[in-house]
C-alpha cells in the first residue's frame, strides 16, 4: 500500500504525493504527484510526512504536548525539535538519541494529520528531551 507523504525540502520547495519506497537507509525515494513521478533525494529533506489525507487542514494548530493518558507514550521520550528555519516541533520517539541521520517522530497530538514523521538531522539545530521543567518554555 503505498503511503501519502509531503516532503519538506529543506530550501522550502513541498513535494505531495505518494510513495512505495521511503526508507531512511535508501539516499533517495519516488514520489507518484499529480502532475508525475518526482525523486526525492533525502538529504535535501528537512521532514518527511507520512499524512492521513494531502489536503490536510491548514487552519488547524496541532497540541505541541502529549498527554501523560496516551498510550504512544508508553516506552517512548518526549522530543522537542527546532529546525534551521526556525520551526519547532514536539513529538515522541522511541529511541533517543537517535543513532543515524534519519529518525522517525510520532507527533504529540494523536488527531493530527501526520501519521509519522522522518526527520533529517542535518536540518537541525536543536534536539533535547522535554521534561516538566522545559513544558513551558515548548510553545515558545
Amino acid at each position: 500500500m503505498a503511503n501519502q507523504i509531503v516532503a519538506h525540502l529543506i530550501d522550502g520547495r513541498v513535494i505531495k504525493g505518494s510513495s512505495l519506497d521511503v526508507n531512511p537507509s535508501k539516499p533517495r525515494c519516488h514520489v507518484r504527484t499529480d502532475t508525475g513521478l518526482a525523486i526525492v533525494t533525502l538529504a535535501e529533506v528537512k521532514s518527511l510526512f507520512f499524512v492521513r489525507n494531502l489536503e490536510g487542514n491548514p487552519d488547524r494548530d496541532d497540541r505541541q504536548e502529549v498527554d501523560p493518558a496516551d498510550l504512544r507514550s508508553r516506552g517512548a521520550k518526549q522530543v522537542m525539535l527546532k529546525f534551521t528555519d526556525g520551526e519547532r516541533m514536539v513529538g515522541l520517539m522511541n529511541s533517543y538519541p537517535p543513532l543515524g541521520n534519519f529518525f522517525f517522530l510520532v507527533p504529540a497530538d494523536p488527531r493530527s494529520n501526520n501519521a509519522r514523521i522522518l526527520v533529517n538531522r542535518d536540518a537541525l539545530v536543536a534536539m533535547e528531551l522535554v521534561t516538566a521543567e522545559s513544558d513551558a518554555q515548548v510553545g515558545q
